[in-house]
């Protein structure tokens, strides 16, 4: 058997990079984001509002990483032809994981700097909670102490995220080393990282999803909580690659290499994972409707009503993500010429990574609260903050893609499944 894989046409292996002006292009919206964010600071009293707006756009960005990061694995365990392509353009994606550490390092600065409690409540044993009981004399909280103070939070994300930079690197190298020489073990290698990383990973995010997310209400507890994160990860990563792919189409990169197949295939993940994001949230709610315990309900109460019984806007986002998040997108996403034709899955696309936003911010902007104890509303200056910061943070990704991009070729023109990708034509 040959030690070395199948090459792609020449002419292909030779296609374009993008101009190196879209990465500093990329890098200046990311600054001007950023530095829109920081203004926020200047504001009396909205530390809290800027800092959860920031940890939105961190955990947005990282589950499209962490997305595109698991997807490379699964291609690699199940050895699939038609994603080659798709994956390439992921390998270039994880390279934003170091950068987003760096991002998500002020977080934890404000944490140990500070009350400790800018982001999370816990950070600050004398946070007041409902009422008059401080985070100090709550017995609920130091069962979880171990795991929600300051120091073992700070190093469990950083362990985590080293986790994923160097799971990152290894595969990247593995792929980019076999453009060069084309030798089959780099296959291999790639094969046996993702076999004894992918439970890893998929601990690696189910901790993100307890500890930075979860954690801001830290009395409720919901045991498939990771599972409801995975499939945002997910979602958002095939969006980002689809529309990636699309991208590079219209710039006649992929002339020849992108086919409808391809477009199919990505298409019916995108389908599934709508149903999965579904299955999970009903049963979530289901399973703490029919509970009824007051430990577990209030989560949905503050997402419904006010302090004094009236419906707030969470009740209306909610609503919003039942018909956005699923019903449309499952119900287009039925059609097979909307999953091969490119106006029809753009849309689509774009459309989920919205409502991708719009589930994490559901799910973390309410732990601003009023002077009552009530969620702050949806429309609020707090929305401002999230946008500024998602446009910072995602345009340091966007920059770290291009930087990525412009190392390697367009293609993995040597990896034993290129030519079956290439031919994927119906």
């Amino acid at each position: 058997m040959s030690t070395h894989a199948a090459s792609a046409p020449t002419a292909i292996a030779a296609a374009p990079a993008p101009a190196g002006s879209n990465a500093s292009k990329a890098l200046g919206v990311g600054i001007a984001g950023i530095v829109a964010t920081v203004l926020g600071l200047a504001l009396p009293g909205n530390a809290s509002a800027v800092a959860v707006g920031w940890l939105v756009a961190i955990v947005f960005w990282t589950a499209i990483a962490i997305g595109m990061l698991m997807l490379i694995m699964i291609h690699h365990l199940s050895d699939a032809g038609w994603s080659v392509v798709l994956r390439r353009q992921f390998e270039h994606g994880i390279s934003a994981f170091k950068w987003l550490l760096l991002l998500f390092i002020p977080l934890l600065l404000a944490t140990w700097l500070g009350k400790g409690d800018v982001v999370w409540p816990w950070g600050n044993l004398n946070h007041v909670l409902h009422g008059t009981e401080t985070v100090g004399e709550d017995a609920a909280y130091w069962h979880k102490s171990p795991i929600l103070s300051i120091a073992p939070f700070s190093a469990l994300s950083v362990l985590i995220f080293a986790f994923l930079i160097f799971v990152s690197a290894r595969l990247r190298k593995a792929s980019f080393t076999q453009d060069v020489d084309g030798d089959i073990k780099w296959s291999h290698q790639s094969h046996a990282t993702s076999a004894s990383c992918i439970a890893l990973t998929a601990l690696a995010l189910t901790g993100f999803a307890f500890f930075w997310i979860m954690s801001l209400e830290y009395h409720w507890a919901s045991t498939i909580y990771g599972m409801w994160f995975f499939s945002d990860c997910i979602r958002g990563a095939l969006s980002v690659g689809l529309l990636v792919q699309l991208w590079l189409f219209a710039r006649g990169d992929f002339k020849g290499i992108l086919s409808s197949r391809h477009l199919h295939c990505t298409g019916i993940f995108i389908h599934a994972f709508t149903a999965f994001w579904a299955y999970v949230a009903v049963c979530q709610y289901i399973l703490i409707w029919s509970s009824n315990l007051t430990e577990e309900t209030f989560w949905y109460n503050i997402r419904e009503l006010n302090h004094d019984g009236a419906t707030n806007q969470w009740w209306y986002v909610g609503m919003a993500l039942i018909l956005l998040n699923f019903l449309v997108p499952f119900l287009l996403l039925l059609s097979y010429k909307t999953k091969i034709t490119i106006y029809k899955i753009a849309p689509v696309a774009f459309a989920i990574l919205a409502t991708t936003l719009l589930d994490l911010t559901y799910n973390i902007s309410p732990v601003l609260k009023d002077a009552h104890g009530s969620a702050q509303p949806f429309l609020s200056l707090n929305l401002l903050w999230i946008l500024t910061s998602v446009i910072g943070v995602g345009g340091v990704c966007v920059w770290s893609y291009f930087r990525s991009f412009a190392s390697t070729k367009l293609i993995p023109i040597r990896d034993p499944r290129i030519a079956e990708c290439l031919a994927n034509h119906e």
